[in-house]
């Protein structure tokens, strides 16, 4: 499959696209389930492609 161009976001942004909170962003990126891009000393993005590949269907659904 090839790979698809990052979409970088706040985690802030990360978390509303995934329905989640902030805390829940970090919290995955300190148990290295997502990946932190440092922009600058206080600023870090997230690949939201990286979140799509987090989440998984629920139910039935294949």
């Amino acid at each position: 499959m090839p790979e698809s161009t990052p979409r970088y976001a706040s985690p802030a942004t990360a978390a509303k696209y995934a329905d989640v909170t902030p805390r829940t962003i970090h919290n995955w990126i300190t148990r290295g389930l997502l990946t932190a891009y440092r922009v600058n000393a206080k600023v870090i993005r997230v690949d939201l492609n990286e979140i799509d590949g987090l989440l998984t269907p629920a139910g039935g659904a294949q």
